[in-house]
């Protein structure tokens, strides 16, 4: 039996009811793009046209009016739930351990931790910032927020988007040393290292950047403290978009011969999701908050 997924149908009602794309993105805060892919994908997913483009706007087809009643019962029923868990999450307490990088935990989770607060002010949330990867089998953390899928068959992971970067640098380095136009202009600049060396330099070489340890005259085991000492002058490095233009004082670097550099984020957890109401109420949280978060450049 078809199932289609939720958020494919939430933004084809969106579209329908908006009557397009840019304001059902505003409507859910997610980016046109995405929004359109979701739209897309429900129309793979049931194998028929949902919209037809008449200039600028957009139109329902015979089997998208059809489908409008239907997902207007859906979205009438997902209110519902949504209140009814708001009430009960008011009752749900204890400890929720979030690990992911500490870039992401000072610059990103902020925001998902206000939702959390207005929602279950009995739950204790601590954030595990490391740039390791934490064992979630180990209870090192209940969920992870990481860039690699969890291969361990034990645990739940659920792909939120695709995220970009690029290298950044500061003005002041950039006044000092000079714009690098391309990759190969890269060997005659400094960066800044967070962790280990040879592996950011194994994991440059595939996108033709070839740098030697020479070039990391200053780093930290900490991203926080690495992304301060590009902000201070240092060097460059590659930062998440969504986190670099926190900054105004760093540029990214628009190498005419490197395309933007792309990474899935993940959220994973253990089989406990299905059993553990916080742990349940905290994914399903931090899930559509990062599904919505715009994360691309």
């Amino acid at each position: 039996m078809m199932s289609p997924d939720w958020n494919h149908i939430r933004a084809f009602l969106a579209t329908a009811e908006t009557g397009s794309l840019s304001a059902a993105a505003r409507k859910l805060g997610l980016t046109q793009p995405t929004l359109s892919r979701q739209v897309a994908a429900l129309e793979s997913e049931l194998g028929v046209l949902l919209f037809e483009r008449l200039g600028r706007a957009l139109a329902l087809t015979e089997a998208g009016q059809e489908l409008l009643a239907h997902s207007r019962k859906m979205g009438e029923a997902a209110d519902g739930l949504a209140l009814a868990a708001t009430g009960q999450a008011q009752t749900i307490e204890g400890l929720v351990r979030i690990t992911a990088s500490d870039g992401i935990s000072a610059h990103i989770l902020p925001g998902v931790l206000e939702r959390l607060r207005q929602q279950a002010p009995r739950l204790r949330i601590e954030i595990v910032a490391a740039d390791d990867i934490r064992d979630l089998q180990r209870r090192e953390a209940d969920i992870a927020v990481r860039h690699v899928r969890p291969e361990q068959p034990e645990l739940i992971a659920r792909k939120m988007q695709d995220t970009t970067a690029r290298f950044y640098a500061a003005r002041s380095y950039l006044e000092r040393r000079g714009t690098p136009r391309c990759r190969a202009d890269l060997n005659a600049h400094d960066f800044v290292s967070f962790g280990d060396i040879p592996q950011f330099l194994a994991y440059m070489e595939p996108l033709g950047i070839r740098l030697s340890e020479g070039n990391f005259p200053v780093g930290s085991t900490s991203g926080l403290a690495a992304w301060e000492l590009v902000r201070q002058g240092f060097g460059i490095v590659p930062m998440l978009d969504a986190i670099a233009r926190k900054s105004p004082d760093v540029e990214p670097l628009d190498l005419e011969d490197m395309p933007t550099l792309e990474f899935p984020l993940w959220l994973a957890t253990h089989r406990e999701l299905h059993t553990s109401r916080r742990i349940r109420l905290v994914f399903d949280i931090l899930a559509d908050y990062l599904t919505g978060l715009k994360m691309r450049f």
